[in-house]
């Protein structure tokens, strides 16, 4: 992979006000949705995007789009600067810069056959025109797993699998370079979810995609990343590559979640990290570092000065950052090692439908 970043974000920032009123509307406050987040994707990279509902994942991947406007910060792609873009240069950009969304029953224009919806990009883009349009459409149909008749149907003749696979197709049509994964399994059976991830993986390999991959599943995060974010109420709390993040993590909260991976063995023995309370709201979060009022190891320092996202001073893995004051002196439990036989049952089985798929 090349050293030069295909994507570079830094200190991306999105507030949205809270207003009260119906005709004199007044701010009353600010949800700090993403809040200040640096980060590379490399080509032919694919970077995971994990934390619990509302840490600002989803958020991150359309403020790369430039779907919604950031408060601040800088979206660098391909050397160019995403936020100063006027409307015509964007929609060039976009060309490069595609996303596969979570929902595909509502991600598809009923109205619109597949072959329409996938020629919207192809028109609007003028990749091709007639007879170039109608074998494009077939090439896009091919690589996903569809047959070229598919093209003449409606998007409720088809199963949820084959859906997605029409989002992935749509999302390939300007042969981006970037494509954003807004959790595109989630909503899918495990045996379809092992389809599409090796669909991904393989159309990573043939097309020389980069990835930013949203998603809940450890499992799956483990299986198709490279790199792994982990952030909590708008922020990056840990950033490292995957084997390094699952093997010892080091960030109280990331051991935490890692811990709560689900294992199909009743007779195993695995410590549960069970963290006190619930997220803090986004419309006021702690001062300090944000994940200290649910810390067991929180100290005075904690409570008040906001920590840095930094390699760790005892060295860690290369390319590992921690935002942590003490992750030097937590010990990190052995929560997932590739060999744990509960947790390789779990991953040997993702594997083992991908290899089928």
């Amino acid at each position: 992979m090349s050293t030069e970043p295909l994507l570079s974000v830094t200190g991306l920032t999105k507030h949205f006000p809270v207003k009260r009123g119906i005709v004199f509307q007044s701010a009353v406050g600010t949800v700090r949705a993403v809040d200040g987040l640096t980060f590379d994707v490399a080509p032919g990279e694919t970077l995971a995007l994990v934390g619990e509902s509302g840490c600002g994942k989803s958020t991150t991947g359309r403020l790369v789009l430039r779907l919604i406007e950031a408060t601040q910060g800088t979206i660098r792609f391909g050397g160019r600067d995403v936020r100063s873009l006027s409307r015509g240069a964007l929609r060039d950009l976009r060309r490069d810069m595609q996303i596969i969304f979570q929902d595909p029953y509502a991600s598809l224009n009923p109205r619109l056959t597949v072959g329409e919806t996938l020629a919207e990009p192809l028109k609007l883009h003028g990749i091709a025109t007639g007879e170039a349009l109608r074998r494009r459409i077939d090439e896009l149909l091919g690589e996903v797993g569809l047959s070229a008749w598919h093209a003449l149907r409606y998007p409720h003749e088809f199963s949820g699998g084959q859906r997605q696979r029409i989002g992935i197709a749509r999302a390939l049509a300007s042969q981006p370079k970037l494509i954003v994964c807004d959790e595109p399994v989630s909503a899918l059976d495990v045996s379809i979810q092992a389809q599409v991830i090796n669909l991904l993986q393989d159309l990573k390999a043939k097309l020389g995609l980069s990835y930013i991959f949203i998603a809940h599943d450890l499992a799956v995060v483990r299986h198709i990343s490279d790199r792994v974010a982990v952030m909590y109420l708008g922020k990056i709390v840990e950033l490292a590559p995957k084997r390094s993040l699952f093997a010892r993590p080091r960030h109280p909260y990331t051991q935490a979640l890692l811990s709560a991976v689900p294992v199909p063995d009743p007779t195993a023995q695995r410590a549960r990290i069970r963290l006190a309370g619930d997220v803090p709201s986004p419309l006021n979060p702690p001062k300090g570092c944000r994940f200290h009022t649910r810390c067991a190891h929180a100290q005075d320092r904690c409570r008040q000065e906001e920590p840095l996202l930094l390699p760790l001073k005892d060295g860690g893995a290369e390319g590992q950052v921690v935002a942590c004051h003490f992750a030097e002196s937590i010990v990190p439990p052995a929560l997932v090692p590739e060999n744990d036989p509960p947790y390789a049952k779990r991953l040997a089985a993702l594997r083992k439908l991908s290899a089928a798929a």
